[in-house]
């Protein structure tokens, strides 16, 4: 690439120089906190641009989920990470499989603790990586690449696209064109960080409020929810267990050893636990009003369902 790549990077909104830190290195410590805090409230300014694109995204992955497929994030260095850290996130909070929500991340596992530089050019190591995970059109893959331009996550959406896989790309620049293979696009333009290039910034938090946003309006969208509550969590730490409890109790108005026996009787399953005790169910019953409401709980509980 050489100098057609240096010639690239001097366009990118993420590679320019902030005229608001010219002199970081001469600030003193709340100088450059209050620069900072400045910086970082542009995030959610940026992000309301484009809450459109986001939940065109967002109803994309719910229909993927639907339908049984799975939502696969691809990125490197921080974007990476942060995609894996979203999939790990999700089966705790929302009691699903931890095959549904997926990443790869450029280098392995091993660069979520270590940083390893080139791994985000290995366009082969990304190919190889996205089909052992044989994508299909009844999944989403989400690529996140603050730059737009790094080869290991548009190596994968290109593969993910002509395996027939629905695709996105989440960039925090403004792109010329959609590239043909993504379906949709999320661009939040951030301006330069106050560190330039450093896109561990600004672009990271704008990155991680736009995978919380996706993915927890899906899950509620599948009914993983019911009002606020995680309904759907399983009692898998002592934390959960008490949760699961605490949800009870206030949602049915029970005592805790009720709420106990109820969750032995639902096999810790806290969503069909409150079917069972409202409608009132068995646990086969409660589970089958449920499928029939698509997994919604206040759906299942409307008498005119």
């Amino acid at each position: 690439m050489g100098k057609k790549l240096y010639e690239q990077l001097r366009t990118l909104t993420t590679e320019s120089r902030n005229k608001s830190s010219h002199n970081l290195d001469r600030l003193h410590t709340r100088a450059v906190l209050e620069l900072m805090n400045r910086e970082d409230r542009a995030v959610p300014v940026a992000i309301a641009k484009v809450i459109p694109e986001i939940s065109r995204v967002a109803d994309i992955v719910a229909d993927s989920f639907r339908s049984g497929g799975r939502l696969i994030y691809a990125g490197a260095g921080t974007s990476g990470r942060l995609g894996v850290l979203d999939a790990a996130e999700c089966p705790p909070t929302f009691g699903v499989s931890p095959s549904m929500v997926q990443a790869v991340i450029a280098g392995g596992r091993q660069t979520l603790v270590r940083s390893r530089e080139g791994v985000e050019d290995d366009e082969t190591a990304a190919i190889k990586d996205i089909a052992r995970l044989k994508p299909t059109s009844r999944d989403t893959v989400i690529g996140i690449a603050a730059s737009g331009r790094t080869p290991y996550p548009l190596a994968v959406l290109k593969y993910a696209k002509a395996n027939k896989a629905k695709t996105a790309l989440i960039v925090c620049n403004s792109l010329p064109r959609k590239p043909r293979y993504v379906d949709c696009l999320i661009t939040p333009v951030l301006g330069p960080e106050i560190l330039t290039g450093s896109t561990r910034l600004k672009a990271g938090t704008a990155t991680k409020l736009i995978l919380n946003m996706i993915t927890t309006t899906a899950m509620v969208q599948i009914g993983k929810t019911y009002g606020n509550l995680m309904v759907d969590l399983r009692a898998t730490s002592q934390k959960l267990t008490e949760r699961s409890h605490r949800i009870l109790v206030e949602t049915l108005g029970i005592s805790y050893v009720a709420a106990g026996r109820l969750l032995k009787r639902s096999h810790g399953e806290v969503k069909t636990a409150i079917a069972m005790h409202l409608l009132p169910a068995d646990y086969a019953a409660a589970k089958r009003q449920l499928e029939r409401a698509g997994g919604k709980l206040a759906r299942a509980l409307d008498p005119h369902f």
